[in-house]
């Protein structure tokens, strides 16, 4: 198994590895090391990667980049009532150049993804989201995206790929993987006008910093549709960061994006989560510790996993048929879990892109909406999407 490009994790945090009790999550990991080397990955399900590469960063300085203060407050957490054996692989170094780093990153996660393990990037610039999506190359005909993020991070794809402008090369370069793009907790005031009407023009979902606040549970069917999750640090509040990683005022808070860490984990379709846009200062511990609690409610999430989406038995769902002006509309609600999805109708003779995305995950709410006859704007979205 080729994980060359891995370094193994700090002696100075498995020194302080060692102090913990016997109890805490440190203890309980299977850790690369200098002296063991990698681990046995037999029945590994989820796997911690750090990616020591910020160059791409918009505000890049020459700074350094590490993750032994993240890493040392992960460790000193105490699971929860879990099944999942979990591995440190330790860090991917820089590359001589940015797209080496992508290739070491593209072909760790292509290769974890293969063997059923989630891998949790934990990066410096959030460009690193681009190497992720095409480790999915060869390994599924489409994917999707949700970024949580106060920007779209479209940019101009003719441009240099930098932290605030990989999505446009996401599009727009060979091969075309991306069906969805999602972006929880965008601030109006932080996008032009342009990106968010191309937004629009591209079906792709954009829920806004507020609605998200306003009721967290929105977040769930988008996360249940989602194939790579990538969070940037700076979606979240000034007040619940430390000096260095403060970008505004307004912003989710720890609660709201620990439970939206939470959701991505339980989605059964997510099989890579990245957090990205740390920046390592002095007064670190907050940061380093909300990053640590995230990863928590991940892991979490992904033990709370129930397999609830096959639709082939009857007895596996309930199944019901409204009007919403002219379309019939058809849902199925989950006996297991009271999960719910919408059908979106193969349209005849299209060329049809979603394949297995004939049901889309939503919520009791859009159900309830579409009997008062309010179409679902993400079944909308979709349909128009297939129709292309």
């Amino acid at each position: 198994m080729n994980f060359n490009f891995l370094s193994p994790v700090a002696d100075t945090v498995l020194a302080h590895n060692e102090l913990l009790p016997m109890q805490a999550l440190g203890r309980k990991l299977k850790i690369h090391s200098a002296q063991e080397g990698i681990p046995d990955l037999q029945d590994v399900s989820v796997a911690i990667i750090g990616v020591l590469e910020n160059r791409n960063d918009i505000n890049y300085i020459g700074e350094e980049f590490e993750l032994n203060e993240v890493r040392k407050s992960f460790y000193a957490l105490f699971p929860g009532s879990w099944n999942t054996t979990i591995a440190d692989l330790g860090d991917i170094n820089r590359g001589e150049s940015v797209e080496d780093t992508y290739f070491a990153l593209k072909t760790t996660v292509s290769i974890l993804i293969q063997k059923k393990i989630t891998p949790i990037i934990l990066g410096g610039s959030q460009d690193l989201t681009y190497a992720i999506y095409r480790a999915y190359d060869n390994l599924m005909p489409m994917v999707n995206i949700v970024n949580v993020d106060s920007h779209f991070d479209i940019g101009d794809s003719a441009k240099p790929i930098k932290s605030k402008s990989f999505v446009g090369k996401i599009i727009l370069d060979e091969p075309y993987n991306l069906f969805n793009y999602a972006t929880l907790g965008y601030q109006t005031y932080f996008n032009s006008q342009e990106e968010i009407d191309l937004m629009e023009r591209l079906y792709f979902e954009a829920y806004r910093l507020g609605n998200v606040s306003k009721d967290i549970t929105i977040v769930e069917p988008v996360m249940r549709d989602a194939n790579v999750v990538s969070i940037d640090l700076g979606v979240v509040k000034a007040s619940e960061v430390s000096l260095k990683q403060r970008l505004s005022p307004n912003g989710l808070d720890g609660k709201e994006i620990c439970a939206i860490s939470r959701y991505a984990g339980i989605s059964n379709k997510v099989s890579a989560f990245g957090i990205f846009e740390y920046k390592p200062s002095y007064d670190d511990e907050v940061t380093a510790m909300l990053i640590s609690q995230m990863l928590w409610y991940f892991i979490e999430g992904v033990n709370c996993r129930v397999k609830d989406d096959n639709f082939l038995d009857d007895n596996n769902h309930q199944k019901f048929t409204t009007l919403a002006g002219d379309e019939e509309l058809v849902f199925y609600k989950s006996t297991k879990t009271g999960r719910w999805w919408i059908e979106i109708p193969f349209l005849a003779n299209v060329n049809n892109k979603l394949k297995k995305h004939t049901l889309l995950p939503c919520t009791h709410k859009d159900y309830l909406n579409a009997c008062n006859g309010k179409m679902p704007s993400r079944w909308h979205k979709a349909y128009q999407k297939n129709s292309l």
